[in-house]
């Protein structure tokens, strides 16, 4: 047996001696190959941790599982720490498995099992704890918000680790927020905006922040507020029929769009009241005419009010004589007259052509007769001047 002087960084030596910086501890035989196996783990706050520890060839040298405070948990199948949270699940000569339950954000760093062989052989597992984050809270909303109001959504998630990811969507679509990330201890608190200028469109919009984290497994955490816009009417005015004719019913409906809806309407005519009520049948936003005739022609108006302003729709009512209408147009009659046409048209071209072909030109010649037979140029001429009412008219014909 051989006594050596090891250097442990252990609270408690396997030979049962308390050491500090230094020991005299006894040397073993064997211990070459052999080495404790482990590894990392990854855990959310609150959940079970299972730190296991195996060496593959052991001559019955004992384990031990210490915590990043280098506390011995366990040496062997003995608890060496009072924390109820900390339970031996297995102990042999090649395996140590402790669990760690209700995990804290303290409950992370550095574990070390260490195998107590001449000299001691360790190793390190590092336990990571996620922290999920908190339900968002969107701020910055009231209600009911005016149309043109400029407003800033704020949602706000804390105590996540490591920091969470926040989106805005605006009716299932995604937008883009302005983020923020602050830490507070292990854990953080992350901030996305929204400015918005309200329109009228924005109406019962649905703004849902959403928060995406490692912790949170195959779902989110979401909150959705519902924009409620305040704005003034605008109105329009239906009409049953497009082209009244007298004797025929008639339904003018008008429909106002505003927040607070603008109910009841005022129905005028020509900017007066509304004639003999009796044919004209106002019901809420409708306006009937059982039956027209010429008297109901005139500009009507439908005016709807809330406390945010007034708005008016107008239709001009023309009523028309249906026996005053033109038939509809005689189409064989029409068609017979464009063929006749066009038969005269064809005839026409065809006897022009045939009779410039054959009368291309003509143009006349006269001879000055005896000027063959005169002696000189001088007689000849006097000779052609005689003859001038007896020339000779002659043709000449080019094809």
């Amino acid at each position: 047996m051989l006594v050596l002087v090891q250097k442990v960084d252990r609270s408690i030596c396997f030979c049962g001696c308390d050491c500090l910086s230094h020991a005299f501890c006894l040397s073993l035989p064997g211990g070459h190959g052999q080495f404790p196996i482990v590894q990392n783990m990854t855990v959310t706050e609150g959940g079970i941790a299972n730190l296991t520890c195996r060496v593959e060839h052991n001559d019955n040298t004992s384990l031990q599982w210490s915590n990043p405070a280098q506390q011995t948990l366990f040496f062997g199948d003995k608890k060496a720490l009072r924390d109820n949270r900390i339970e031996l699940v297995r102990a042999t000569s090649q395996e140590l498995t402790i669990n760690i339950s209700e995990v804290t954000l303290a409950d992370e760093g550095m574990y070390t099992c260490s195998l107590f062989t001449m000299p001691v052989k360790t190793a390190k597992a590092f336990l990571t704890v996620l922290s999920m984050p908190k339900k968002p809270e969107i701020n910055g909303l009231t209600k009911p918000v005016l149309e043109g109001d400029q407003i800033t959504l704020t949602c706000v998630t804390s105590g996540s680790k490591p920091a969470a990811d926040v989106r805005w969507f605006k009716n299932e679509k995604e937008i883009k927020g302005a983020k923020e990330v602050n830490a507070s201890g292990k854990t953080f608190t992350v901030k996305s905006s929204l400015q918005l200028l309200v329109n009228r469109h924005d109406d019962g919009v649905a703004y849902t922040c959403r928060v995406d984290h490692v912790a949170l497994i195959a779902t989110h955490e979401e909150t959705t507020q519902v924009l409620e816009v305040h704005y003034a009417p605008y109105v329009e005015i239906k009409h049953s029929i497009p082209a009244p004719l007298e004797g025929q019913y008639l339904k003018l409906e008008c429909v106002p769009h505003g927040n607070p809806s603008p109910d009841p309407v005022l129905w005028t005519k020509d900017g007066g009241e509304l004639p003999d009520l009796d044919r004209v049948i106002v019901e809420g936003r409708e306006l009937t005419f059982m039956s027209l005739n010429k008297t109901d022609n005139g500009t009507y108006r439908c005016e709807a009010t809330n406390h945010l302003g007034t708005s008016h729709a107008e239709y001009k009512l023309v009523v028309k004589d249906p026996n005053a209408l033109p038939g509809p147009p005689d189409h064989a009659l029409i068609g017979g007259i464009v063929a006749v046409v066009v038969f005269a048209t064809l005839c026409l071209i065809i006897v022009l052509g045939r009779y410039l072909a054959r009368h291309k030109g003509t143009y006349l010649t006269n001879e000055a007769k005896g000027a063959d037979d005169a002696p000189d140029a001088d007689t000849a001429i006097i000779n052609a001047d005689g003859n001038h009412a007896h020339a000779e008219e002659k043709k000449e014909y080019f094809i």
